[in-house]
């Protein structure tokens, strides 16, 4: 016989897996309301809250999506992606500074993320913190070179474009 814990857990598991079928379809409002029809059983889990701030992340509801992002990273801080989803919506919400402190944490539970790296140093570049973002880009650059084929057109860099320094790191060979 279930419990009335294991049927609320094998619900929220059901409602995570349809929303996550339901996003990588690019169908995010139904992907919403699959989780939302859990309530707070999802607000109690750390990938569901996730997942619920990446549905309203997607449907660019940024100011929406930092509440369950937040309570997806008090939940779980170790995923990186949680980190990484709640500092976009701080830097499209205009809070650049909590978006580079969002990353910065996720740096300390994933510090060879080479994408948290590559999104703190586009962060500090928007900041006007130049050696900053030079330190961050060299380091995902350490771990990714790839990640190089991005500056030419990432925006976030424009006020470092003729800057010597970010010239010679994106020349400079692995």
């Amino acid at each position: 016989m279930l419990t009335a814990i294991s049927r609320s857990r094998m619900q929220l598991e059901g409602a995570s897996r349809e929303a996550e079928g339901y996003l990588e379809l690019g169908m995010h409002d139904q992907a919403l309301r699959s989780l939302q029809r859990r309530g707070k059983l999802v607000h109690g889990d750390g990938h569901a809250c996730y997942l619920m701030g990446e549905c309203l992340r997607e449907m660019r509801r940024y100011h929406e999506a930092i509440y369950p992002l937040r309570r997806s990273v008090e939940l779980d801080p170790k995923p990186c992606e949680s980190w990484l989803a709640l500092g976009w919506c701080y830097k499209r919400t205009g809070r650049l500074d909590e978006a580079i402190r969002a990353l910065q944490r996720a740096g300390d539970f994933a510090p060879d993320q080479a994408l948290v790296q590559y999104n703190l140093a586009c962060y500090h570049s928007l900041a006007g913190e130049r050696m900053a973002a030079l330190r961050r880009l060299k380091r995902a650059l350490d771990l990714d070179r790839s990640l190089a084929a991005l500056v030419a057109d990432e925006p976030d860099f424009d006020a470092m474009r003729a800057d010597p320094a970010l010239r010679m790191l994106l020349a400079a060979p692995r």
